[in-house]
């Protein structure tokens, strides 16, 4: 009996040395890494209070209070609503472009408007909070001249893990190499 949800890192039936899903569709918008644990860790902890908090609104609810209960089911579902968006930050790379989406903003830059896509060493956000920690950055530059700090190994996805900060950078600087000349 085939498990598809276990072949997630390649298509049913093909070999180790095929290529990874990731690259299959050119055309729709990929993390070329997977989220890393303190992201998911705290997408957990949030979804987990908004358990909390849907239960205290049906007990509420069954107890005849419904303003009260229709505050805590909203409040839960503004929980769910940042645990989602917490799990989709990140940069993302298609064949039209590199897409960079924080919590509350999302900037997308066509290929055909950078100029340089490098890593770079300079003072990065330590878990995006406002200390700063010397790291590296992987930097895509504008036609325009303006640096946009894509990944830093310090972020929620990198923290404490170099290899996979260097193999996502090299990812996303093969598909800038590949469709910047393009």
């Amino acid at each position: 009996m085939p498990l598809p949800f276990l072949t997630a890192d390649r298509a049913f039936g093909t070999n180790d040395d095929d290529v990874a899903l990731p690259f299959d569709d050119h055309d729709h918008w990929r993390r070329p890494y997977r989220p890393g644990p303190w992201r998911v860790a705290a997408a957990a902890l949030l979804l987990l209070l908004a358990s909390f908090v849907l239960i205290a609104a049906m007990i509420i609810a069954f107890a005849g209070a419904l303003p009260g209960a229709g505050a805590c089911l909203g409040l839960g579902l503004i929980l769910i609503f940042a645990a989602l968006r917490l799990l989709r930050a990140g940069v993302w790379v298609s064949r039209h472009g590199v897409r960079r989406v924080n919590f509350f903003s999302t900037t997308t830059v066509p290929w055909n408007h950078t100029a340089a896509l490098r890593t770079v060493q300079q003072p990065v956000r330590w878990l995006g909070l406002p200390r700063t920690v010397q790291g590296q950055a992987l930097v895509v530059v504008r036609q325009s001249g303006e640096p946009l700090p894509l990944l830093t190994d310090h972020n929620a996805d990198f923290l404490s893990r170099p290899e996979a900060f260097d193999r996502a950078a090299d990812t996303v600087e093969a598909w800038g190499a590949e469709y910047r000349a393009a």
